[in-house]
């Protein structure tokens, strides 16, 4: 099984929905409430594929069963940087999942380019 950044460098949807818990939590950076669940949480991360264009991680720090995935990627022509902030349990199974983002203007594109998908999220989720 490839490794998480594996798995999205590549755009490898099921190898990352693989890698998650059945009861991950998801935060996101741009909605107030976190997600809770395999089946939502590995469909956003299908629409964050879609959105992010040029995706490429910077940088990576772990300690044990936390880890750090500094990335940078372009959203409607808009430099955004951030990071997954992953929590993995003894299965090596993401428990916890954290994205954080910057700057602002960039954040706002993310969040207007998510929101506008987010129904087809939903039901992508329920499958």
């Amino acid at each position: 099984m490839p490794t998480f950044r594996e798995a999205v460098e590549a755009k490898d949807a099921a190898a990352i929905e693989a890698l998650l818990a059945d009861d991950v939590v998801f935060t996101s950076p741009v909605a107030f409430k976190p997600y809770q669940g395999k089946a939502i949480t590995a469909a956003i991360l299908r629409g964050v594929l879609r959105v992010f264009e040029d995706f490429r991680y910077v940088r990576e720090i772990h300690d044990g069963a936390h880890h750090v995935y500094e990335f940078e990627a372009t959203v409607d022509g808009l430099e955004i940087n951030g990071c997954d902030l992953l929590t993995f349990d003894t299965d090596g199974k993401i428990t916890d999942f954290k994205v954080m983002v910057r700057p602002l203007r960039a954040a706002e594109a993310l969040a207007a380019r998510m929101g506008a998908q987010f129904e087809a999220i939903k039901a992508d989720a329920l499958g």
